[in-house]
């Protein structure tokens, strides 16, 4: 069970809602009147300096239960299986990327660092499976494995930068194992799932990004839209050095249609 001490840096924590979604009167912040009581209340909050957002952690939410159950639908791979050495698979141009059938679920508990991400899809290699259930803490940020509403991804300080920074509604990182054609493909091999705003355009499945000259410290996502992306990669760098991410292994999925139960 996740340790509910300050669960990871202020910079990277991120928040529920928008200042305008808060309810009471302390939903005005940076007034000098304001009174001892208010500071405490803003203080309780989940904040990150620089943003416009302030809001209750989940964790401060009496009724949190921490269990996530999503399906996921309109699945697309980057790339294939079995690509000759030189492949792109994080692909934010959306070339290699084509759309793959299939069922893709969540049932996780975000509090205890249990549950399942499943992934049972039709490739044009075959009936591929991948199952993550051993979730791991690779950096602070990602409490124990499971970890809900912060930033990830480019400059945010958490994770790395092949994708643009974006809220987190729910990630998992850890190990999975997956079949082809119910044959042993991956052994233990590290895994990441993200419930992410919108990174890919609707229509081109480009992620526009990085973005010159950006205008404001947000990410370069829209937050009209929600996506979930998961990846399965080999621990192992690329030994040809010609593959992007350098690994022996990645591939690499996302979903553009997130349903919560």
């Amino acid at each position: 069970m996740k340790s509910r001490r300050a669960l990871i840096p202020a910079s990277l924590l991120a928040s529920v809602a928008v200042i305008s979604m808060l309810n009471g009167p302390q939903t005005v912040f940076g007034q000098s009147e304001k009174n001892d009581q208010r500071k405490k209340i803003v203080e309780s909050r989940r904040n990150q300096p620089g943003t416009d957002m302030r809001a209750y952690s989940p964790q401060m939410h009496q009724l949190y239960d921490g269990k996530f159950r999503l399906d996921l639908g309109k699945t697309y791979m980057v790339g294939g299986l079995f690509d000759k050495p030189g492949w792109d698979h994080i692909d934010n141009a959306g070339k290699t990327a084509h759309p793959v059938s299939g069922t893709v679920t969540v049932d996780v508990d975000e509090i205890k660092n249990t549950g399942k991400f499943v992934a049972k899809l039709k490739l044009p290699e075959g009936d591929f499976e991948m199952v993550m259930d051993r979730f791991h803490e690779f950096q602070p940020c990602q409490d124990g494995g499971l970890a809900t509403m912060i930033y990830e991804h480019g400059d945010s300080g958490c994770g790395d930068a092949n994708w643009p920074k974006t809220l987190i509604y729910l990630a998992g990182w850890g190990y999975a194992d997956a079949t082809l054609n119910g044959k042993p493909l991956y052994k233990d091999y590290q895994a990441h799932f993200m419930v992410t705003q919108g990174m890919r355009d609707r229509e081109s499945l480009k992620v526009k990004y990085p973005v010159l000259n950006k205008k404001t410290p947000a990410g370069q996502v829209n937050p009209a839209t929600i996506q979930l992306d998961f990846y399965i990669r080999a621990k192992e760098a690329d030994p040809t050095n010609k593959n992007n991410p350098p690994r022996k292994d990645f591939a690499h999925f996302f979903c553009l249609e997130v349903t919560w139960k």
